[in-house]
């Protein structure tokens, strides 16, 4: 399949304003769920949620630009499995792979949800694991201000949404109005519904998958969770990445001070880590 006629999106942020992953978004996300064959030349994994955090991790349209400009003029494969993250980023990225000369097939391995979901609408074949999802919304973001800022917040985000639904519709059998309706109610897409509705084309067969143990997932979901949580409680990025350096390494940043709730000299195991880094992000923020 061949589409070419997808709107072009605009793509730019605004200061003060700041993309968000939606908790339900984060919770569904399978971080180990990866394509079972070591990547060909010309595959790009979007694995990592979108925009860079706070360790530099993270997909980015750079990282997607220099990955296009090392594939050139040849079809490109791209895996997915993401929880979304920056809206503003995702489109940059959806319009870097609209814009590739050859054609693009998208997989999507476990969830593509935001601003993945936005990225793998650029694909001409999308494809999508029988147990996959994809989920749509309106544009998720953090924004502070009196009423004023937030009603002038609100009012600049509406024309991202309707971009959204403009996309969305090119690629399925609903209209505008339709997704504009999805989109206000947060909705996941199940493998079987998104092939029917027109958002993928095909399933992905199962042997193209592979998911590696519950406890790296585990501790991978917890990290992110604590990151999204360290920007919601207005903590720097070299704050952040100091607690969790420190209860990675088992040696706590507070030294010998005692810390309500906080973990001794051994590490956590996985079952932990998101309880532990609940209770250092309450301690950070008390001190």
């Amino acid at each position: 399949m061949t589409i070419r006629d997808l709107p072009k999106a605009k793509a730019t942020s605004r200061p003060g304003v700041q993309s968000d992953i939606s908790p339900k978004a984060l919770q569904r996300w399978a971080p180990d769920v990866r394509a079972a064959a070591e990547d060909e030349p010309a595959t790009i994994s979007i694995l990592e949620p979108i925009g860079a955090d706070m360790w530099g991790d993270g997909v980015t349209a750079r990282r997607i630009s220099a990955a296009l400009r090392s594939i050139g003029e040849r079809p490109v494969t791209v895996n997915v499995n993401s929880p979304g993250g920056d809206y503003f980023e995702g489109l940059a990225i959806y319009n870097l792979l609209r814009e590739h000369k050859q054609a693009v097939t998208i997989n999507i391995l476990g969830i593509a949800a935001s601003a993945a979901s936005v990225i793998a609408m650029a694909g001409d074949d999308v494809r999508i694991a029988r147990a996959g999802f994809l989920m749509i919304h309106n544009v998720w973001i953090l924004a502070a201000g009196d009423r004023h800022a937030l009603r002038e917040v609100a009012d600049w985000l509406e024309p991202f949404d309707a971009t959204a639904a403009e996309i969305y519709a090119a690629r399925s059998i609903h209209d505008a109005k339709k997704i504009g309706e999805m989109l206000d109610r947060e909705t996941w897409i199940g493998g079987t519904a998104a092939i029917e509705q027109g958002f993928a084309d095909d399933y992905l067969p199962a042997d193209m998958l592979e998911t590696g143990g519950g406890e790296p997932s585990a501790a991978l979901r917890a990290e992110r969770k604590f990151d999204l949580l360290a920007r919601r409680a207005g903590l720097s990025n070299a704050a952040s990445r100091d607690i969790l350096r420190d209860l990675k390494s088992g040696t706590p940043g507070a030294a010998e001070e005692p810390r309500p709730g906080a973990a001794g000299s051994e590490r956590p195991g996985a079952a932990g880590v998101e309880q532990e880094l609940m209770q250092l992000l309450q301690f950070a923020k008390s001190i």
